[in-house]
């Protein structure tokens, strides 16, 4: 089975071109908006409220109540005045303090004075917060509008009058706000997180409700866009379809509730996302780390499978996505084998083409660095091919981020990268084989990377084989180094040449054999850590293309058997 995406190569002048052209038809666009505004509706009455399905701590809410503000790391104690007063000490706890999800730790310790307090920093945003430098970030201002409608019971309960218009007000201005600046927002889940809000306040706000129909056909057409028919996201990022389904499915909740009929696209879309999310877990549960995955929230991640009635097995083959996964009696192997996701899509993405991530029963043993969002000065080398446990050369990555004036107009998209991956899945006899190769490096070294890796059926072996080779040419010998990053949790340990030990919390070995080289074990970090980065280990192959290196991963007990026999 072959399966290859192609790029169309788009020269950097090129992208920015199109990049100036999307942005004067915005302005255009806005600008037919605007001439109509007279006649769009006012908020009159909230309906209904759709649930915040993600965790809720009232130890956060305490923290809350005596004015200390602890989001994306970064902790303010800003009691008396309110936190809109206040310097902010990262870009990022400004947009959480805007974004007004954490009302939901306030409403999980159900208590009158947490209730005031809600209200108070309602009242506190609408008087002091919308002249912030990221108050008005359509992304922010999505996430707030959606805090508000769904926490709307806790601020509506026992306020006056006065408060609650004051609250209307606000939606009716935010939802006018997201309708004309959607076309502004980069291509991505920002503009996914906009269309659900926008339907969120139709379906939720009585006299929005002739607003459905047109907010339902803009959803669909960014899922449309966005999702493809195996249920990944172009940005190719595990965590991003997480992202979707937690502010989506509560939104089709309230619209089966109120008799609105949910679109056929919403439909397919969750439950092929649904689908993909199992293809991405490891047997511990969290996300593979692929293309800007971080950390997994696994208590946000029970809560979206909660709503999964299918509950099917993991597919092996996600060919739009771009990855294969291979399974057997425990043993998960996850491999990237995609082209970079579209520039436009690309913020995020890594050159981390032929990596792959494997698990055995509940640990995690060979990883990709990952990436941690709250840290900018770690996401450059997140994003290199060094990062992931794959093939590099020349400590050069597999693909090129922007930069310069490209950047500073498009963000740090990917401008060149795989053109072409093929991939082969063969199964035999209950072992599964993913051999793929990409030309990432053909253009600047003339070499080609292959990978094959083969799952044995009883899931206690797995055998790898990298190519580094020139087709129909003759190319001067780059270096290269291969690797295979560890999860922090694992020891290793060398036995003898060519040989290492890799154990597990639980007791758990492995072995590491690369029969005629040398493995050296080397320093690494491991960024998908929801408190930071975490040193970490990583095995290191190197030598000079061409090359033709085998290796193999087999459990501790099997590798002894073998021996004695």
């Amino acid at each position: 089975m072959a399966a290859g995406r192609l790029r169309s190569g788009m020269t950097a002048s090129r992208l920015v071109a199109v990049e100036l052209g999307r942005r004067w038809t915005v302005a255009l666009v806005r600008t037919g908006r605007r001439a109509t505004r007279a006649f769009q509706p006012v908020a009159d009455r909230i309906a209904i409220a759709h649930q915040d399905i993600r965790t809720a701590d009232p130890t956060v809410a305490a923290d809350i109540h005596v004015g200390r503000y602890v989001f994306a790391g970064r902790a303010v104690d800003a009691d008396p005045r309110s936190p809109f007063e206040v310097e902010p000490p990262s870009a990022g706890w400004a947009r959480q303090l805007h974004g007004f999800g954490w009302l939901r730790h306030l409403r999980a310790a159900d208590h009158p004075a947490y209730r005031e307090d809600a209200r108070r920093l309602v009242e506190d945003w609408l008087r002091l917060g919308q002249r912030a430098p990221f108050a008005w970030e359509e992304e922010v201002a999505a996430r707030r509008l959606l805090s508000w409608l769904a926490h709307s019971p806790m601020l509506i309960d026992g306020c006056d009058a006065e408060f609650y218009q004051a609250l209307l007000d606000a939606v009716t201005t935010h939802t006018r706000f997201l309708r004309d600046h959607i076309d502004r927002v980069p291509p991505g889940l920002a503009r996914i997180r906009v269309a659900v809000a926008l339907l969120a306040a139709a379906v939720s706000v009585e006299s929005f409700r002739k607003l459905v129909r047109l907010q339902v056909k803009r959803l669909d057409e960014e899922l449309s866009r966005q999702i493809f028919p195996d249920g990944g996201h172009v940005g190719r990022n595990p965590s991003a379809i997480l992202e979707i389904l937690v502010d989506l499915l509560p939104v089709r909740e309230v619209q089966a509730a109120r008799g609105i009929p949910v679109s056929p696209v919403v439909m397919s879309a969750i439950d092929r996302m649904m689908h993909l999310l199992r293809f991405f877990r490891h047997g511990d549960g969290a996300l593979a780390l692929f293309n800007g995955a971080g950390a997994t929230s696994m208590s946000l991640l029970a809560s979206v499978l909660v709503y999964d009635d299918a509950r099917s097995r993991p597919p092996g083959n996600a060919p739009h996505s771009g990855y294969q996964r291979l399974e057997a009696e425990g043993t998960i192997v996850i491999i990237d084998c995609g082209t970079p996701p579209p520039p436009g899509f690309s913020r995020e993405a890594h050159a981390g083409c032929l990596s792959f991530e494997m698990s055995s029963g509940r640990q995690r043993l060979i990883v990709n660095c990952g990436a941690f969002p709250l840290s900018p000065e770690w996401r450059e080398l997140a994003r290199s091919t060094a990062a992931h446990s794959t093939a590099c050369l020349a400590d050069r990555s597999s693909a090129t981020f922007a930069a310069g004036a490209v950047a500073r107009m498009l963000g740090p998209v990917i401008v060149d990268g795989p053109r072409t991956v093929f991939v082969d899945r063969q199964e035999h006899e209950g072992a599964v084989a993913v051999i793929a190769g990409h030309d990432g490096y053909e253009a600047r070294f003339g070499i080609l990377h292959e990978r094959t890796l083969r799952l044995a059926p009883q899931g206690d072996r797995l055998d790898g084989r990298d190519r580094l080779f020139a087709e129909g040419r003759v190319a001067a010998p780059v270096p290269y180094a291969i690797r295979f990053h560890l999860h922090p949790n694992i020891r290793v340990s060398a036995l003898e040449p060519g040989i290492v030990m890799l154990l597990a919390p639980d007791g758990e070995s492995w072995e590491f054999h690369a029969p005629g080289h040398a493995v050296r074990i080397e320093d690494s970090v491991f960024l998908a850590d929801p408190h930071g980065a975490r040193r970490t280990q990583q095995l290191v192959i190197e030598g000079t293309t061409p090359a033709e290196i085998r290796w193999t991963l087999v459990r501790a007990t099997s590798a002894r058997d073998a021996r004695r026999g």
